[in-house]
Formats: C-alpha cells, structure tokens, sequence
C-alpha cells in the first residue's frame, strides 16, 4: 500500500514510519522540513502540491500537532489547537479534492479527551468527555476543547468515500531517546520515580509495539469507523506504575513528589503537570471487542521489554 504520514517526523511518526517500510508498504511522511527522499513539503495548514500525496495513496494517517511538552501558556495552548485542527482540515481537503481518495483516513486523537476520573475506565461506549470536572484547574477544559475540536474537524470532512477513524491514543511507551518513556526512565534511574501527589491517579499507556499493531488492524478491517481507544487494557495507579518501572530497571528507590514539587519540576522541564497529575483510566473497549490481542497488555512486561530495548540501543 502507499501510505502517507502527515506530520510523520515525530517520534509516533518515526515508530511508524520504520514499522510500514519493514512491511513492505510505500510510505510518504509530510514534513514542514524535509531532508530526504519520501519526505514532501508542507505547512500542515492549506492545501498545496503535497496533495498529490494523498490522491492514489491507499491510507492516510495524520499525526501532526504541536507536542503536547511544553508550558500551558495561552500561547502555547492555542497554537496545539491550531495546529491540531488546521492540519486535520487541510488533509480532508485534499482528500475530498482527490480523483481517487484514500479508503482510510487514520487520524491521530488524544485519551485525554475523557474527564479526569478515578472510579470507573473510560471505553469509547461508557467514557465520560472531559471538561466539566470539578476540583481541578480550569485549563484543563481547553485541553479536551482541543481534544474534541481535533475530532470534530475530521468529522466534518466532506469525505464520503473515505472511511475515518480517530485514534483515541493514550502515551506511546517506545525506547527512542526522547519520548515519554525515556523520560521516565531517566527520573528513575536518578531515583525520582517514585509517586507523584500520591500516585492515586490513572496513567493510560500502550507498548509501540501494540500501537503499531492496532494501527495495521484498523488498516486491514474495513467495518471499524469512529473514535478507538489506543490503549493498554491495563492502565494503572502512578503509584503502581512507577512501583513496576523502578522493577523492571533494578532500581530500588524512587523519592516521592508533593504536588508542589511536580509543579517545580515542571516547571524546569518546561512542560506541564496536567500529563502526570491528570488521572486518564481508558481501556480499548472497541479493540478488544473487535479480536485485538495485545502482545504487551500488561505494564510490568511492557516495562521489562522496553527496559531491555532501551539498554540494548533499539
């Protein structure tokens, strides 16, 4: 198949990428900075000459927005939502102008849609949208607008031929440097993995490998449309997670954080506490129900395969 990733240079992008060119498939990515051959321009906001990606192209997966790291500022959280929804705008366009539209458009979502909860997971049947908790900073309703908005431009999207899924994707847990999980590790290794104000709340995660492979089920099923969790079937207390990471990387110790000391931390991170202290309990109601079977489903054997990639450089 001839595969195109819009905003493909991230690190979801890049696990991607590697997975479908080791599977045979011809995979072009989007890239507002191209270096290489099957990179296009494009400026994930009008349609231009990258369009004719898309037209003939057998499945389109949009991966781009602004990285969710970084500080909260007004700024910053209109410029995730602009380009969130911007690009996923821009892609409907060129597949509703195309001569032969793809037959899927996977578009890349957040768990973080669903409301900061403790008692109860959230599937895509039974889940609560986020947005009107209480007891929790205000600004967390506009990561669910941009959550929800992200969804609904795809929705919108005159694209009767094509069908659309959005990928409801909790935190891609792969060995790259860089990414969420080599960030954890790192604080652990340091012995800063312990709980987080308590470590009560939920963090919903997915193996890259799992990831990957739901990606290719989606492809392969063609009665599957609408929002899917891409999630683990276990998501756990922080408390237990970082319990399981600290395990699996033979550290012993992990000093507990305050609230306040998350928000310091944060701070010289420049990132935002919402990722830690958010509790995001979501399953994979409509993988598992469709047959999905998960390689990694459970966090202590995930751990310990990433670990082990991790040292081994892969």
């Amino acid at each position: 198949m001839k595969v195109v990733l819009a905003g493909g240079t991230g690190q979801v992008g890049a696990v991607l990428e590697l997975a479908l060119t080791a599977a045979g498939h011809d995979v072009v990515v989007l890239t507002r900075n191209p270096v290489r051959a099957r990179q296009v321009a494009w400026d994930g906001r009008t349609v231009g000459p990258w369009a004719a990606e898309i037209d003939g192209s057998d499945v389109v997966i949009n991966l781009a927005g602004r990285s969710v790291s970084c500080r909260y500022t007004e700024a910053n959280l209109r410029d995730m939502m602009d380009s969130r929804v911007e690009s996923a705008e821009a892609v409907g366009k060129a597949i509703a102008a195309s001569v032969k539209p793809p037959e899927l458009w996977l578009q890349m979502s957040t768990a973080t849609i669903y409301a900061h909860r403790f008692d109860a997971p959230h599937d895509e049947a039974t889940g609560v949208i986020g947005g009107t908790e209480t007891g929790v900073p205000d600004y967390w309703e506009y990561s669910v607008r941009i959550a929800k908005n992200w969804e609904r431009a795809q929705q919108e999207a005159a694209t009767p031929h094509t069908r659309k899924v959005a990928l409801r994707a909790a935190m891609v847990m792969s060995p790259d440097r860089g990414g969420v999980f080599d960030v954890l590790l790192r604080m652990v290794r340091l012995g800063l993995g312990g709980p987080v104000a308590g470590g009560a709340q939920y963090l919903s995660w997915i193996h890259d490998r799992d990831f990957v492979r739901a990606v290719e089920f989606l492809i392969a099923r063609d009665d599957i449309a609408g929002p899917v969790n891409l999630a683990a079937p276990g998501p756990l207390p922080h408390r237990a997670f970082v319990r399981d990471l600290r395990a699996a990387a033979g550290v012993r110790v992990g000093l507990p954080a305050t609230k306040w000391m998350a928000e310091i931390g944060a701070f010289v991170l420049r990132t935002d506490t919402e990722l830690l202290l958010k509790s995001r309990r979501v399953v994979p109601g409509r993988l598992l129900e469709e047959g999905f079977v998960f390689e990694h489903g459970t966090w202590p054997d995930a751990a310990t395969d990433l670990v082990r990639r991790a040292r081994d450089g892969r």
